[in-house]
């Protein structure tokens, strides 16, 4: 009798799979689901754009998978809807939510609060994936980078500013929007955590092996230094300026 699952099989490329029940060293080739291969193509076009770039050929791509040029077609009909795939499984995809609410928890000091964030989130963006795809998208002329720089502005530099406009007691982003000076001097904590990444995985230079204490220590630099734009009053005057 034909299993069902067999019936849901695409035809294609196999992979090898062990089973616990064969013979020591034997394998068994296991076909691959439409829903299985579309993801296994987007995973190795991961990893083959973080390689090559975005000037990679998807004829290379599907040599490396071990399918054909037009079977890779049939699950992305051109190289921009691959292109796109990789930008929502690496920069929309690893997005986590918690995020922004450890941001926002003011049962903790905004230091703790800021320190639990920026930990957890360079276990995403320090990744070999993650920094190179980045860097590749922006020699390319893509637009990765000014796409996923506005979904971090909204979603975790206002946050940033409104708590900081809190600590220290000055006007809500309601009386007054989070000003350039804010954006850059919290863009600058952000992109000193972000140049670990470069250093490892573009230049290849070596790293602090204490990440946490790394970011533990940026995060006190920047809080030490903050109150030069948003805690001596320049907020207040710039309400009475508008």
């Amino acid at each position: 009798m034909k299993r069902k699952a067999d019936q849901a099989v695409d035809p294609g490329v196999t992979v090898v799979t062990a089973r616990s029940r064969a013979p020591a060293g034997s394998t068994e080739r296991k076909r691959l689901t439409p829903d299985e291969r579309e993801r296994l193509i987007a995973k190795e076009a991961v990893s083959f754009f973080a390689k090559h770039g975005f000037e990679g050929q998807t004829r290379e791509l599907a040599k490396q998978i071990g399918i054909t040029q037009p079977l890779l077609y049939r699950y992305f009909p051109n190289k921009e809807a691959l292109i796109e795939r990789v930008y929502q499984e690496v920069f929309v995809g690893r997005w986590n939510p918690l995020w922004e609410e450890w941001i926002e928890d003011r049962s903790r000091p905004l230091q703790d609060r800021l320190a639990t964030f920026y930990k957890d989130y360079a276990r995403t963006i320090l990744s070999y994936e993650w920094v190179r795809l980045f860097m590749f998208s922006g020699l390319k002329g893509l637009d990765f980078n000014a796409r996923y720089l506005g979904l971090l502005r909204d979603r975790v530099f206002v946050r940033v500013a409104r708590e900081l406009r809190h600590a220290y007691g000055q006007p809500t982003l309601d009386e007054l929007p989070m000003t350039e000076t804010e954006a850059e001097t919290i863009w600058g904590l952000h992109a000193a955590i972000y140049y670990v990444g470069v250093r490892r995985w573009i230049y290849g230079l070596p790293v602090p092996d204490d990440l946490d204490g790394l970011i533990t220590g940026k995060i006190a630099a920047f809080l030490g230094g903050v109150s030069a734009v948003v805690g001596k009053g320049e907020l207040h005057r710039g309400i009475s300026n508008n």
